[in-house]
C-alpha cells in the first residue's frame, strides 16, 4: 500500500468482524512500531496484547469509567492493546532534571508517536484501531499487573474492519500552516 494511501484512508474503526487478531498479527505490527522516534532514542513505549475474551471483557466492564461507548468498542474488537509508557525518562536527564521545558509532557509526545505508528502499521496489514483515552487507570494496572514504573497512555481496540467511515471534514492547508 503506498504511504500516502496509509496516512489518508486510515479511520478510526469501532465495528469489526468476528475474525481474530493473532499474536503474530500483533508481533509484525510490533516489529514495525519499534522504529517510532522517541526523545534520545529512549523507546519508552510499551504493549500489552490482550487476547482473551475473559480479560477483554473485564477491562471494558471494570475500567472503562462507567463510559458505555469505550465499553462496547472493547467488547466488539478482537483484541484489545493496552499502550503504557516507561515514566521518567522522555524529556529527562540521568540526574532526573528535564532537559525540555516540556516537562512531564514529552513522556505523552512519544506515546503519541508510537500509537500513531501502531495505528498505521496495523491498518497497512487489513486491520481497523480505534485510539481511546477515557479509562480507569488503576483499576486497569491491577488487573494486568502493570509495572509500578509505567503509566497507560491508551487503549487501542484492533480488528478487521466490518466498516469503512467516510473521512471526516478536515481544515484547511491555510488554517493550519503559517510561514514566517
Amino acid at each position: 500500500m503506498e504511504f500516502t494511501e496509509v496516512i489518508k484512508n486510515r479511520r478510526s474503526i469501532r465495528k469489526y468482524t468476528d475474525q481474530p487478531v493473532t499474536r503474530e498479527d500483533l508481533e509484525k505490527i510490533i516489529d514495525l512500531t519499534r522504529f517510532a522516534p522517541s526523545w534520545k532514542n529512549s523507546q519508552t513505549s510499551r504493549f500489552y496484547a490482550i487476547l482473551t475474551p475473559e480479560l477483554k471483557n473485564q477491562i471494558a466492564e471494570e475500567g472503562t469509567c462507567d463510559f458505555s461507548k469505550n465499553k462496547l468498542n472493547i467488547q466488539s474488537a478482537p483484541a484489545l492493546v493496552i499502550q503504557t509508557t516507561v515514566n521518567q525518562i522522555a524529556g529527562y536527564e540521568k540526574d532526573g532534571t528535564f532537559t525540555t521545558s516540556k516537562g512531564t509532557h514529552w513522556q505523552s509526545f512519544d506515546a503519541g508517536i508510537a500509537c500513531q505508528t501502531f495505528c498505521l502499521n496495523a491498518y497497512n496489514m487489513g486491520f481497523g484501531t480505534l485510539i481511546m483515552g477515557i479509562f480507569d487507570e488503576e483499576k486497569i494496572r491491577n488487573l494486568i499487573s502493570l509495572p509500578e514504573n509505567e503509566s497507560i497512555s491508551a487503549l487501542i481496540a484492533i480488528g478487521c474492519p466490518a466498516e469503512n467511515p467516510n473521512a471526516p471534514k478536515r481544515k484547511e492547508r491555510s488554517e493550519i500552516m503559517q510561514i514566517i
